[in-house]
């Protein structure tokens, strides 16, 4: 049987009531999602989305510093759009920086448009890009993956189609369903217990997420690759 959408319309007017659900359980899951594998110390940027600046990012960073990460603000003020003259050579001469001082290469989580700066930034210095993780991105016209790319997406995502926020199947490429608003995916433990997990895959291995036990009622169905 074919899988029933709620309206567009309707899932954008409850975005704000949905993501303080997602608010709420994310309190209620803290302690479990300490329970994670531990982080091996390797830097992480968080890029936030339209309009939005690294304050919306800050539950997700402090909880990343927290099982063992280097999470970082990409410092660039509101994300204005790929069009803002100098912003995405700025963001390449920070991760260039970050590569230098710790010798090791970035991962990065990009949240909506975040996303897709991400995904930009890991097509054009591949060498510095340890892994791309995005949260509702729009990533219908971005490049094609030459780093491992997890494409967080929820079907009900009132701004992002989540269609447009999938990967393209390939040995480098997840796609992880959760259910929530796009607005709440920053504050979702679906999604931080996923980043998670994919953070902690040893650089140069990756591997699809895995669905096996409770997973299986927490994400939705793997996608084919």
């Amino acid at each position: 049987m074919p899988v029933l959408e709620a309206p567009r319309a309707l899932l954008s007017a409850l975005e704000l009531p949905r993501t303080m659900l997602e608010v709420g359980s994310l309190v209620a899951s803290a302690a479990y999602l300490q329970l994670v594998a531990r982080g091996d110390g390797h830097p992480v940027v968080v890029l936030p989305g339209f309009t939005a600046s690294d304050q919306s990012t800050r539950v997700l960073r402090q909880y990343l510093t927290s099982i063992g990460y280097d999470a970082r603000p990409w410092n660039l003020g509101r994300n204005l759009g790929l069009r803002e003259v100098g912003a995405f050579d700025a963001l390449h001469e920070q991760v260039d920086r970050i590569t230098q001082q710790s010798g090791q290469r970035v991962s990065l989580v990009g949240w909506s448009l975040g996303g897709v700066h991400a995904r930009n930034l890991a097509k054009r210095a591949p060498e510095q890009v340890r892994q791309v993780i995005t949260l509702g991105s729009p990533l219908g016209a971005s490049p094609s993956a030459s780093v491992p790319c997890t494409a967080i997406y929820s079907r009900s995502d009132g701004i992002v189609a989540w269609r447009m926020a999938m990967e393209e199947p390939g040995e480098l490429t997840d796609n992880i369903e959760v259910y929530g608003s796009h607005c709440g995916l920053g504050f979702n433990p679906a999604v931080y217990y996923a980043i998670a997990d994919r953070l902690a895959q040893l650089e140069g291995e990756f591997a699809p997420f895995s669905r096996a036990g409770w997973r299986a009622a927490v994400y939705g169905p793997a996608q084919p690759h």
